[in-house]
C-alpha cells in the first residue's frame, strides 16, 4: 500500500493531482499545470514536499571513516555544518544510489537517499558499517519541503532571521526558528535555482507550509509538484538516479567523475572503477531538430549506427527546447547531427553540452 507523506490532505486541498510515486502518493502537478510551475521556479518561486525522501544518521567515533569507505567523495574535509554530494557504488562500480551528506558534528552525520532506494540503501549501509559506528533510520522522525526559485531568500526572510539563513551553497542551519517551527535550513535544491531544504517534524509540516505559502503570496510563490521538479532537474541536466545512474552505470560514465576521488585510500567500488579504466561512453546533451519529444530509452543513432540511447527527455519551458540527456559513445561529439528513434520515427538532433539551462549569477 502507497504511503502518504504528512502534506497528503494539504495536496488535495491545493487541488493537486495525486500519483504513486516511489511508494508514497504525491501530487505530479496542480491545477496551473507542469508548465507553470516550472516557470514559477525559474522566475520566481515554488514550494515542493519531497517528505519521501530517506534520511539516515551515522553517528559515533568512526563514522566518517565509514561514510568515506560507503561514498566516493571524500568526506574527510568537511565542517560542522556542510553538505556534500556523493554517488555510493557497488563493488563494481555501479551506483547503488547518490547521496547528501550532512555533518552536525566531528561523530554526527545525516546521510539524505533517495525515496526509491530508501530500503535498500538501509540495508546495504548497514551490512557494511564497522567499529565504533550506529546507524539509525530517522525517515519517519523529518518531514521535508523545498522552497526553490530566485525569490526563495526573500520569502524565508519574512518567517526567519537573516543571520539563521544559510548563505553558502551546500550548508545548513539547525535549530533555525522559521515560523516558530524549529527547522534545519539546507541551501541546497534539484532544481538548478537558488533555494532551501527545510527539514522539520512532521507534525509541523502542514502549519509550515501554509506559513511559507501565505508569506510568498506576494512573491509568485505556487505549490510544485513532481513533473515541474523532473523538468526542473532535467533543465538544469541534474542526473537521476534509474536514469542517468544505476547499479550498472558508473558514476564517470554518468559525467560524475568530480564527485569520485581516486586519491582516497579505498571505498567501496574503488577497485572496480580503476580496472574498468577510461569510460568508452560519457554523458551529454542532445536538442531535437525535428518535432517530437524524446524519452528514457529511446535509441541514439550516429551515421546509421546505434551509438547509445536517452536517459531522461522532455519539453523544457524555459528554453522552449525539446531536450534530452544521453548516454552515447564518445565518438559522438558536440556539435554532430544524430538521430532519435521516437516510438518508430527517426527525428533529428544535434549534441550539444550541458546543462540546458544555469542560473544568471
Amino acid at each position: 500500500m502507497d504511503l502518504k507523506t504528512p502534506l497528503y490532505d494539504t495536496h488535495v486541498k491545493y487541488g493537486g493531482k495525486i500519483v504513486p510515486f516511489a511508494g508514497y502518493l504525491l501530487p505530479v502537478q496542480y491545477a496551473s499545470g507542469i508548465a507553470a510551475e516550472h516557470m514559477a521556479v525559474r522566475t520566481a518561486a515554488g514550494l515542493f514536499d519531497v517528505s519521501h525522501m530517506g534520511e539516515v544518521k551515522i553517528t559515533g567515533r568512526d563514522a566518517l571513516k565509514n561514510i568515506n569507505l560507503l561514498v566516493t567523495n571524500d568526506c574527510s574535509g568537511m565542517y560542522d555544518g556542510q553538505v556534500r554530494y556523493s554517488p555510493m557504488c557497488n563493488e563494481s562500480g555501479g551506483v547503488v544510489d547518490d547521496l547528501l551528506i550532512y555533518r552536525s558534528g566531528e561523530n554526527d552525520y545525516m546521510i539524505v537517499v533517495n525515496a526509491a532506494n530508501h530500503d535498500k540503501d538501509v540495508k546495504w549501509m548497514k551490512s557494511r558499517i564497522s567499529g565504533d559506528a550506529e546507524l539509525n533510520d530517522i525517515s519517519n522522525e523529518i518531514a521535508l519541503l523545498a522552497l526553490q526559485g530566485p525569490k526563495s531568500k526573500e520569502i524565508l526572510l519574512t518567517l526567519a532571521d537573516e543571520s539563521d539563513i544559510p548563505s553558502k551553497y551546500y550548508s545548513f542551519k539547525s535549530d533555525v526558528n522559521v515560523g516558530g517551527i524549529k527547522s534545519i535550513v539546507s541551501k541546497t535544491g534539484y532544481t538548478g535555482e537558488d533555494g532551501f531544504e527545510l527539514y522539520i517534524a512532521p507534525g509541523d509540516a502542514v502549519l509550515l507550509w501554509e506559513k511559507l505559502m501565505d508569506a510568498g503570496r506576494d512573491f509568485g510563490l505556487v505549490p510544485c509538484g513532481l513533473g515541474a521538479r523532473d523538468t526542473l532537474r532535467l533543465e538544469a541536466a541534474l542526473p537521476l538516479y534509474g536514469h542517468e545512474m544505476d547499479e550498472v552505470i558508473t558514476p564517470f560514465e554518468a559525467g560524475l567523475g568530480f564527485f569520485v576521488k581516486m586519491a582516497k585510500d579505498e571505498f567501496i567500488g574503488k577497485a572496480a572503477l580503476v580496472k574498468k579504466g577510461e569510460p568508452t561512453v560519457h554523458r551529454i546533451g542532445i536538442e531535437l531538430s525535428d518535432r517530437g519529444i524524446t524519452r528514457n530509452g529511446d535509441r541514439v543513432f550516429k551515421d546509421g549506427k546505434d551509438v547509445g540511447y536517452v536517459t531522461s527527455g522532455t519539453m523544457c519551458p524555459y528554453v522552449k527546447k525539446a531536450v534530452g540527456m544521453v548516454l552515447v559513445s564518445k565518438n559522438v561529439n558536440i556539435g554532430d547531427v544524430v538521430t532519435v528513434e521516437i516510438r518508430g520515427r527517426q527525428a533529428a538532433a544535434k549534441a550539444v553540452p550541458l546543462p540546458f539551462y544555469k542560473k544568471s549569477k
